[in-house]
């Protein structure tokens, strides 16, 4: 499983398009059915520079209403269809009333459509995979009505540590992280230690967490970060959860200027699924009171999202507990300001 994290092609900054701040128009719910975009319960494919992304609008969508949005970034062997199967997303989608974007890793930047969490210029704003990401998001929002306020994004492993890349490089685009499986940010930045940091961690989460830091500059603020993560995953290890943890905590002080996150202990909760896995969660609150990190641990999970729906997909454990409704519980609480 290991070898479908990693690759050797790399995204030219031309391949992956313009920066997100290019210009878009925006279509009216009158031309979508003309041009074939999304409606209301439908699961549709559009283009942006070259690369597809799915779209699913809520059964309630309305044009001139804004909705939320989430964007999923599926793992290395899946792609938009069976990502959004497994997690069952879309049938979330119509009961809460929000809409989802699954963007597509094609088998020509990754030959596992795994996205290049490892290489350095897929870690920077206006660069690489991320623009990609972002310039797809804005389309989106320029599209369709959404809420900017309330975008956000989450991933399945390589997916996960690409959604951690994103809360660093564009905060001004997102409002709160999912990160099932996932590394901290700039875990590795070569092929060739990636192999080591998924068995054994990345580096000092204090130093990962100043990076992210210095890369979200001027448009910081504090990014709400949910972790899931099985403490028998053997592909991507489970210390990599607390190091997610670690360097959002570190991340979220230095931009409110407090030591709250990092220094405080956090409030420690257990569940059962029934019929199926414990779990351990922890959250970690500001000095208002407000969650603004949670940790779930699922006991004896494998590499996989929690709660998901094995047929049909792949790492998919439908005996733990369900993080699509878990994410979108811990999302709607906040919002971008």
């Amino acid at each position: 499983m290991k070898r479908m994290i990693l690759g050797s092609l790399a995204l030219s900054v031309a391949a992956c398009g313009l920066p997100a701040n290019a210009p878009m128009a925006r279509t009216t719910a009158a031309t979508l059915h003309a041009r074939g975009a999304a409606q209301p319960g439908s699961f549709v494919a559009e283009g942006y520079q070259g690369r597809t992304y799915k779209v699913y609008l809520p059964k309630s969508y309305r044009d001139g209403a804004p909705v939320p949005l989430v964007v999923m970034l599926h793992g290395c062997t899946q792609d938009p269809d069976t990502f959004a199967t497994g997690t069952r997303m879309n049938q979330l989608a119509d009961s809460q009333g929000f809409a989802v974007m699954y963007p597509a890793q094609p088998q020509t930047a990754h030959p596992n459509k795994c996205w290049n969490w490892f290489k350095p210029e897929d870690q920077a704003r206006d660069s690489g995979e991320p623009a990609l990401i972002a310039g797809m998001v804005q389309q989106v929002e320029h599209e369709y009505a959404i809420d900017p306020h309330a975008v956000y994004a989450a991933g399945l492993s390589a997916g996960a540590a690409m959604t951690v890349i994103l809360g660093a490089t564009y905060p001004d685009m997102f409002a709160g992280l999912g990160v099932c499986s996932g590394l901290e940010y700039q875990a590795a930045t070569n092929e060739g230690n990636a192999w080591a940091v998924m068995n054994t961690g990345g580096p000092d989460p204090r130093t990962a967490g100043a990076h992210a830091y210095q890369t979200m500059g001027s448009n910081a603020h504090v990014m709400p970060v949910m972790v899931f993560h099985g403490t028998a995953d053997t592909v991507v290890a489970p210390k990599n959860a607390d190091q997610i943890v670690a360097q959002w905590a570190v991340t979220n002080d230095q931009i409110s200027g407090q030591t709250t996150l990092e220094s405080e202990q956090p409030e420690t909760t257990s569940g059962q699924v029934s019929g199926g896995r414990r779990y351990t969660a922890k959250t970690y609150r500001d000095q208002a009171g407000t969650a603004v990190i949670e940790e779930v641990l699922v006991d004896q999970m494998p590499h996989a999202w929690s709660g998901g729906q094995s047929q049909g997909s792949s790492f998919m454990d439908p005996q733990g507990p369900d993080a699509s409704t878990m994410l979108w519980n811990f999302f709607s609480s906040h919002r971008r300001h």
